[in-house]
């Protein structure tokens, strides 16, 4: 058991985490005469750091996933879920999501084709939230981050706001809330065509580096504020407006998370430095479900397939579970970490 522990600890530290990176960095800017402990020296380390570390990690993950998902493409994807009904189908269709690399916008018009296509209101949806708040990528990120606990925790989480969801859409027969001309659409069934093993490869490098340089600015964004919390707010301000003395940082936490735009991979730094200050973890993870489930520019594009009330909706129960969630984690917070 204590081997087990060890070889778990070296994967999370220096594999995940990459801690050694760190070092080398700490060192290398002593060594330039900068003051790591102090504001300006801490800063550029935690920004040459984490972005580093949150770079290469994107680019090995998305090229596992991508190679996973070349052989899901939509219409694959579409045939899959049509197989099931009920339950059965949002849990397929939410795990479906998580080998999907997307961000909220990128996920929106595979939503609109899977509307379209005729599939059931409620098993889009699952696919909808599941697919920008979990994937694979997350997880491994969370465990970076969090630890294994954590990571595990919030993928169950996130998969059960996804069936809950798309279940409550199915029940609710809102299908005169999707815009006609998508109701009205007709599928186009495209010949499968079969790739090899380089084909994949092929594939998933260019989603590298399509991926890297769509997020790769939102990384720079989120690593700086994250630099700035870290080291510039005063730990007592962050304890004060999202530690255990407010009861609403959980809410305010979401609600601050929906205006922004950005993936995963832009507010793993944002929470990991808000975390060190003193933020529930509840509160962390909130916020990042907030920032990649409901940004706004995804309702916006949302709105284009669907009308007010069923985005009403959607908002209202993705809100509502990432609520749930937070306090959730904020009760549990001193069992897992």
């Amino acid at each position: 058991m204590k081997l087990f522990r060890s070889v778990w600890d070296f994967i999370q530290n220096q594999v995940l985490g990459m801690k050694w990176l760190n070092e080398l960095i700490g060192g290398g800017l002593a060594a330039l005469g900068l003051d790591t402990a102090g504001r300006v020296g801490g800063s550029i380390r935690f920004f040459l750091y984490d972005t580093v570390k949150i770079m290469v990690l994107l680019g090995v993950l998305i090229l596992v996933i991508s190679y996973i998902q070349s052989f899901f493409p939509p219409e694959r994807t579409k045939q899959i879920l049509g197989r099931f009904r009920g339950l059965g189908a949002n849990c397929v269709a939410a795990l479906l999501g998580t080998v999907t690399p997307f961000c909220s916008c990128s996920s929106i018009p595979l939503f609109i084709g899977f509307t379209g296509a005729g599939l059931p209101l409620g098993v889009t949806f699952s696919f909808l939230i599941s697919s920008p708040m979990v994937d694979l990528g997350s997880l491994v990120l969370l465990m970076s981050i969090f630890g294994w606990k954590v990571a595990v925790i919030y993928v169950v989480l996130g998969l059960v706001i996804a069936v809950a969801g798309g279940t409550l859409m199915e029940k609710l027969r809102l299908e005169n809330q999707v815009e006609e001309y998508i109701r009205n659409g007709k599928a186009i069934d495209l010949p499968q065509e079969e790739l090899h093993f380089k084909e994949r490869i092929r594939y998933a490098w260019s989603q590298v580096c399509t991926t890297a340089k769509k997020v790769f600015p939102y990384v720079l964004i989120g690593v700086g504020i994250g630099a700035v919390i870290h080291n510039w707010i005063p730990e007592e301000w962050i304890v004060k407006l999202l530690g255990t003395g407010n009861p609403f940082g959980v809410v305010l936490a979401t609600i601050a998370g929906i205006p922004m735009y950005a993936d995963i991979f832009g507010t793993i730094p944002i929470a990991e430095a808000l975390l060190a200050k003193g933020a529930r973890l509840g509160v962390v993870l909130s916020f990042m479900m907030g920032v990649t489930t409901l940004s706004l520019p995804s309702i916006i594009m949302l709105r284009k397939a669907v009308k007010p009330g069923l985005l009403s909706i959607f908002v209202g129960v993705c809100t509502a579970g990432i609520i749930i969630v937070g306090y959730f984690f904020n009760i549990i917070q001193a069992f897992i970490l």
